[in-house]
């Protein structure tokens, strides 16, 4: 026997975070990494998560004969049908095995919920939006996932395209070598347009100051919302969000690694790179910072020699201006000196020319590919 049941008490909450450590066999699935439960708890805490104070949730578990067998958050973000002016609903936080009727029903009873709210579409996964992590992999299974992307089996999107859902954009991922014959060179054409574009004034890459930490991040948040305005999906996020979602980037960016283009004393871009510490998560193994799991955190981030290009940046009147290549020689150049071996540059969307171009001149190769789904629920 199957039911849907809404999550209401502590103890519903606890079941729809511990759900995924139920299905992923480790090794059946080697690339599935452990996620940090705290963060999860997180990014569907309802009262203190600032996303939630222009969006609600509701969360669903799926039972059948007394054992967990998925689960799924619907979601309405009114910040983003506001600023989009439509009426989309969002589910995101999706698990589940290999049930076809589990997932028909998850997928139903989210529709419900938001079509009861007004809207007429469904689309996800988003955990909870796309400025969190989002989309189902749909290419490049065999590859590690990099922190703060997902991971899932091959089976999740056969389940969800036969509840009707289907393709609404994909998103990719490219994999930038710094090591071996394959190593990043950046044309020197690139370095020489981009002076150009930028003659009579002058370019300062300068690293984010940790102990100024919150009025870097008030620029940064600026620069943001600038930046990605025009983005499918995007929705500005508010400064309290925003500063709430850097507070985890503090303790784990390296500084070396993050830092503002200011041209002519004025900011005008910014990129951060993640160093990957999902190796780490999967060696804490339950997802529980105490009592270890924090050291191991703290011992591994000297080690690490790759990282996640996450946020890139650029206002928009220096995007003409080739700033790109610019970036891109300054994160090769430090790279190389510290020793990095590569990264992952994510997520950028399939019709982004403006960045897939460049990616593809420069040699970088695509190696994931998520998918974010929808369909009418009307």
């Amino acid at each position: 026997m199957l039911s849907i049941d809404p999550v209401r008490s502590s103890n519903d909450l606890r079941r729809f975070v511990d759900l995924p450590w139920q299905i992923y066999d480790r090794t059946r699935y080697p690339q599935w990494v452990p996620p940090l439960r705290l963060a999860v708890r997180d990014a569907l805490d309802a009262r203190a998560n600032p996303f939630y104070k222009t969006a609600d949730r509701q969360l669903f578990l799926a039972v059948r004969n007394g054992k967990l067998v998925g689960r799924i958050a619907a979601i309405e973000n009114r910040a983003h049908n506001e600023f989009h002016g439509d009426r989309v609903g969002f589910f995101g936080f999706f698990e589940a095995r290999e049930d076809q009727e589990a997932v028909n029903s998850l997928i139903a009873a989210a529709s419900d919920w938001l079509r009861a709210r007004k809207l007429d579409t469904i689309r996800g996964p988003m955990n909870p939006s796309t400025n969190h992590e989002c989309g189902l992999l749909v290419d490049g299974f065999e590859s590690h996932p990099v922190i703060m992307t997902t991971w899932n089996p091959r089976y999740y999107s056969s389940l969800l395209e036969e509840t009707g859902l289907s393709k609404a954009k994909d998103l990719l991922a490219y994999w930038i070598s710094l090591v071996g014959e394959r190593s990043f060179q950046l044309p020197e054409q690139y370095r020489v347009h981009a002076q150009r574009a930028l003659r009579g004034k002058s370019l300062v890459f300068r690293e984010i100051s940790i102990r100024h930490f919150d009025r870097e991040v008030e620029l940064c948040w600026d620069i943001y919302n600038s930046a990605w305005e025009k983005n499918w999906g995007f929705f500005p996020m508010s400064k309290e969000s925003f500063l709430h979602e850097a507070k985890v980037l503090r303790y784990i960016i390296d500084p070396r690694f993050a830092f503002i283009a200011e041209v002519n004393g004025e900011p005008a871009g910014f990129l951060i790179i993640v160093p990957d510490y999902h190796h780490t998560y999967k060696a804490i193994g339950n997802g529980r910072l105490l009592p270890t799991g924090i050291f191991k955190l703290l011992a591994a981030k000297k080690r690490l020699r790759v990282g996640r290009i996450m946020i890139l940046g650029v206002k928009a009147e220096y995007r003409r201006r080739a700033i790109f290549a610019l970036f891109a020689d300054e994160m090769f150049r430090r790279g190389k000196q510290h020793g990095m071996h590569g990264g992952e540059a994510s997520w950028i969307l399939e019709d982004n020319d403006a960045l897939n171009g460049p990616m593809a001149s420069l040699g970088a190769t695509e190696y994931r590919r998520w998918r974010i789904y929808d369909k009418t629920i009307t």
